[in-house]
C-alpha cells in the first residue's frame, strides 16, 4: 500500500517524498536574494521542501549551468543567471507539483 499523502498542505509527490530545491551559486548577494525568495515562494504556497544550497564549483558545473544563481527543482534546472521573484518561485513550483499529479 502506498503512503498517504497530505493534500492540504500540498506536500504531492510520487511516494510523498518532499520536493528538493536547490539554490546553485557561490554564496554571492545574488544567490542569496534568490535563497530568500524561494523559501518565501515556498510558505506562500504552503509547500513543504528542502532548501539545500550547493556552492562548490564542480557540483555546480554537474548541473551544466552556465551562469549563476540557478534554481533547481528536483534535480531539474528551472532557471539559471537570474534572481527570480517569490511570485516566479511560487508559480514554477506550483505548476511543477500540478505536473507531477497528472
Amino acid at each position: 500500500m502506498l503512503p498517504v499523502c497530505n493534500y492540504a498542505e500540498l506536500k504531492i509527490d510520487v511516494g510523498c517524498e518532499i520536493m528538493v530545491i536547490k539554490i546553485l551559486g557561490t554564496g554571492c548577494p545574488k544567490c542569496k536574494k534568490l535563497e530568500t525568495n524561494a523559501k518565501e515562494a515556498l510558505e506562500q504556497a504552503g509547500v513543504s521542501a528542502e532548501v539545500e544550497k550547493v556552492t562548490d564549483i564542480k557540483d555546480i558545473m554537474k548541473y551544466n549551468v552556465i551562469m549563476t544563481p540557478a534554481l533547481v527543482v528536483d534535480e531539474k534546472v528551472k532557471s539559471s543567471g537570474k534572481v527570480l521573484t517569490a511570485e516566479q518561485i511560487k508559480k514554477i513550483i506550483t505548476d511543477y507539483m500540478m505536473n507531477r499529479i497528472i
